[in-house]
């Protein structure tokens, strides 16, 4: 899967969905994807990360007590 980085605004290859997906994991291991050769892994902050349209990752990918939040009325 691939996400932007957003301090520097380039992809990144993400290696470990399954922690991408875990919100009690805070960072995954990935690598940048630029240039011919592959780019070697890296750890990056999930908070620093969001989908390549700059939308948020889903809180249920980031924050553990995302079930406990108060739900919005309306």
């Amino acid at each position: 899967m691939f996400l932007k980085h957003t301090m520097t605004g380039k992809m990144i290859e993400v290696l470990s969905l399954r922690d991408l997906f875990n919100p009690l994991h805070d960072t995954v291991i990935g690598r940048y994807h630029y240039g011919e050769e592959a780019q070697d892994p890296e750890s990056f902050d999930k908070g620093e990360l969001a989908f390549c349209s700059d939308e948020p990752m889903p809180k249920c990918w980031t924050d553990p007590d995302y079930s406990a939040a108060p739900k919005p009325v309306g």
